[in-house]
């Protein structure tokens, strides 16, 4: 199976099957039967793709109920460390982080159910990141996690001293001051 089990219930690794030769390679980035065929079924309605350079640090970025979104997040150049953490109150691992290297090489792909606060930082010079998702985005009901909130002892993969962080991401609260409407 393409899947892989992080220990966060439905936080899921996707490694698809790549076809390499002289020529390339040829992959099926999402194919709905393979996912389905895994108990996994998502209507997936928007495609975001963001390019960044070294040391840009996205996140850690959710919203709220009912306009939470499942995402699909993969590296069409470059390299992340992508981070999510746990908002579902009653979750086994809620409030604990995982992090994993995306990247255009490994085309790891991450499946990031509702209920997350996901972010990543840019480890190669740059990176481009495609993500789908499968609720429409809603200014109003958005929320966030300060990326160096030091509860969740995330390793970005860069110097947090030189990080480019957006204005409004600096803003965000701990984990602990955080707002949601989650449950597992």
């Amino acid at each position: 199976m393409p899947f892989t089990e992080t220990g966060f219930p439905g936080l899921i690794i996707y490694e698809p099957p790549v076809f390499g030769d002289h020529r390339g390679y040829f992959f099926e980035s999402y194919n709905a039967n393979t996912f389905l065929a895994a108990g996994l079924e998502y209507n997936f309605v928007q495609d975001n793709q963001a390019r960044s350079t070294y040391g840009v640090l996205r996140g850690l970025h959710y919203q709220l109920e009912p306009h939470a979104q499942t995402k699909l997040i993969r590296v069409l150049e470059g390299s992340i460390m992508d981070a999510v953490v746990d908002l579902r109150t009653g979750s086994p691992t809620y409030g604990k982080s995982y992090a994993i290297e995306l990247s255009a090489a490994n085309k790891l792909q991450l499946l990031v159910p509702k209920g997350f606060a996901h972010g990543y930082a840019v480890i190669s010079d740059t990176a481009e990141v495609m993500y789908k998702c499968d609720n429409f985005y809603h200014k109003s009901s958005e929320g966030g996690i300060i990326y160096n909130d030091p509860a969740l002892n995330i390793n970005w993969g860069i110097d947090l001293e030189k990080a480019l962080v957006s204005e409004k991401d600096l803003l965000l609260p701990k984990l602990a001051d955080v707002t949601h409407n989650f449950v597992f």
